[in-house]
């Protein structure tokens, strides 16, 4: 959510700005808001005047009572008691202003990046960097449940008994696989200085509309029936919660965190045979990482988010790339985010694995995270980024470490999490 202020005095810019993220459809909402800006200013001024007047009054009230000049301080009362209905009504009338004011500035996206490339949606995106050289082994490479199941690895059937599609159970080799990344994640992001959170699992719905847009909380979360409480969709929702309504010392900053979850999606629509088995779930396990910062910092910060998710990649032998999203492919809070992508030898290309994103100030502003400065307060700036998601990592990890004879090797820096094995074997 961008300064009202800002609105109020570069207008043109926002409309560019919506204009950028092929969003015309908003762009009333800019002359919408500005003249119930004003409306409310004036209002205000109104009330302003009225409690002030009223004031003076009520004093004056007090004077004429010791001066026994009884009549005169009843017709001041009848006075103060007229302007008090006039101020409370004018009070009401703000309050509702504010309200209509922020539920506008809620929808109008979020100020992008200059360095930001400009493009419709996904399609548009832009290759930055790779890192690794992606291979295509002479072999053929199994779907990831195929590979999954000759390790008695992956259960959807039973897991759609028991909760429908979207889920499911992983067993043995493959389960330990997943939980030993989790943990190899944990411990990669601690010796990078990060320190370690496991959040609460569900937040409250003001927290929901602090960190997303109401289509993306719509499209993404599960809310808990009877309760004001959501099933979070990753552990950053929780984790820029934990700043809601606080004022952080200067001194303090950064606030570099990596925090363990699950995440719970609801992944609305039809999806193609690349999202079958555990690409695209209801249920997953991930490590993420979140910094609140000084805005001068920022952006050092959102190059070093999406670094350690390459470097970590890259330390168990898969090839990744880096996408720089472009203006229609980021979501409202967004200010500039990269993808990274995994290298998928069965498919011969890239796919998402993890987004980082510098989502400027607009957090900040939504849940009133404030930095207590040497120049006075100011609003923190808030990044994410995703270390590792195992079930869709998985298929990174299962194809890019798959032999012919349809063994998996486990690459030397996740061998002490495997019990120090080197390799595991499929038993059919």
């Amino acid at each position: 959510m961008i300064d009202i202020r800002f609105l109020r005095e570069n207008p043109d810019a926002v409309r560019e700005n919506i204009k950028k993220k092929f969003q015309d459809s908003k762009l009333p909402l800019v002359d919408e808001v500005l003249a119930l800006d004003v409306e409310s200013r004036k209002n205000k001024t109104e009330a302003d005047n009225l409690r002030a007047s009223r004031n003076k009054y009520s004093k004056q009230i007090g004077a004429l009572m010791g001066q026994g000049k009884r009549e005169e301080a009843e017709e001041m009362k009848k006075l103060v008691n007229q302007q008090s209905e006039a101020l409370a009504a004018a009070e009401a009338k703000e309050a509702e202003l504010q309200e209509k004011i922020t539920k506008i500035m809620m929808i109008i996206p979020n100020i992008i990046d200059d360095s930001v490339p400009i493009g419709k949606d996904d399609s548009e995106n832009v290759e930055v960097q790779r890192y690794g050289e992606p291979v295509v082994p002479s072999f053929p490479i199994p779907y990831h449940t195929d590979i999954m199941e000759r390790f008695n690895g992956i259960d959807l059937d039973s897991a759609r008994r028991v909760a429908g599609n979207g889920f499911y159970y992983l067993m043995g080799d493959i389960a330990r696989i997943h939980s030993s990344v989790i943990s190899y994640a944990r411990d990669f992001m601690i010796d990078r200085g990060f320190i370690y959170c496991i959040p609460p699992f569900m937040i409250r719905s003001d927290v929901v509309t602090g960190v997303m847009s109401f289509a993306e909380m719509e499209a993404m979360m599960y809310k808990i029936e009877g309760e004001d409480l959501y099933l979070i969709g990753t552990s950053e929702h929780s984790m820029i919660g934990k700043f809601i309504d606080t004022i952080v010392p200067e001194e303090s900053l950064p606030q570099a965190l990596t925090s363990y979850s699950p995440c719970f999606r609801k992944e609305k629509g039809a999806h193609g045979i690349e999202e079958r088995g555990v690409y695209r779930i209801h249920q997953f396990e991930k490590q993420e990482m979140v910094v609140v910062c000084k805005p001068e910092d920022s952006k050092m910060w959102f190059d070093k988010l999406w670094q350690n998710t390459v470097d970590l990649f890259r330390s168990l032998d898969i090839p990744v790339r880096t996408l720089e999203c472009c203006s229609g492919d980021l979501a409202d809070l967004k200010v500039k985010s990269i993808d990274v992508e995994a290298w998928s030898p069965r498919q011969g290309k890239y796919f998402e694995v993890g987004s980082c994103s510098n989502l400027g100030d607009a957090q900040a502003r939504r849940l009133k995270i404030r930095v207590n400065g040497k120049d006075g307060k100011y609003l923190a700036h808030t990044l994410n980024n995703t270390v590792v998601a195992p079930p869709r990592m998985l298929i990174a990890f299962l194809e890019n470490n798959l032999n012919e004879d349809g063994s998996v090797n486990i690459p030397v820096a996740l061998r002490p999490y495997m019990g120090g094995k080197d390799k595991i074997v499929p038993v059919k």
